[in-house]
């Protein structure tokens, strides 16, 4: 398969059209606007984005009840980890390397809101007590000092069609159980997973695993 690489900066604007305009080359802020505030206490969701020293990736997302990305000043939010699967990829990047990007949603809205900046770990402080969700406090929380904060386009969205319900085929998967059977080599039958995923996993939400 022929393919023509992009190696400079020259050759990516020219394969995107050359420059950014004024508006999309001036949004960027350092500081939270009243709108920002605004949009984190609707928002139940968010994509964190990290890399560790050696490179390695990670994409992980997290969710609570609206409000849950927690402004702790105009410069830094902060965002509650609850029970999981104890992998950690993500917190482990940011121990090696603190720079940080993610992506808040709203359900039906097409744009997004995107904060850059750095990261670390607190494993506990005051203001633990205001994430306490169905009586639990967070397990750790991440600080992320906003170095860039801005509005995303709403194109990518409304070109999926994702918040369109008539588009949506989530049975044309096999359930999870089925996909974590076939992909995972623990070896649990699908009897064990399907308990495991049935209705009892969403009592598990904030309960240490």
């Amino acid at each position: 398969m022929s393919e023509t690489a992009i190696r400079s900066v020259e050759e990516l604007r020219e394969a995107l059209g050359g420059d950014p305009g004024v508006r999309a080359a001036t949004k960027e802020r350092t500081r939270l606007h009243p709108r920002d505030r605004e949009w984190l206490a609707r928002s139940p969701f968010c994509l964190i984005a990290t890399a560790g020293a050696d490179g390695t990736c990670d994409v992980s997302p997290k969710g609570d009840p609206p409000g849950f990305v927690t402004p702790l000043d105009d410069a830094t939010v902060a965002i509650p980890e609850r029970p999981g699967n104890k992998r950690a990829d993500g917190y482990r990047n940011i121990l090696g390397n603190p720079h940080v990007g993610l992506i808040s949603l709203i359900p039906g809205r097409t744009e997004t809101l995107r904060i850059n900046g750095r990261a670390r770990l607190v494993s506990d402080a005051p203001y633990f007590d205001d994430m306490t969700v169905k009586g639990h406090r967070p397990v750790i929380v991440i600080i992320l000092e906003i170095e860039q904060i801005f509005f995303h386009c709403p194109k990518a969205f409304m070109r999926s069609g994702l918040w369109k319900p008539d588009t949506w085929q989530p049975e044309a998967l096999p359930s999870h159980a089925t996909i974590i059977r076939d992909v995972s080599p623990a070896g649990a039958t699908l009897e064990e997973l399907e308990r495991y995923y049935g209705p009892s996993y969403a009592d598990r939400l904030y309960a240490q695993q």
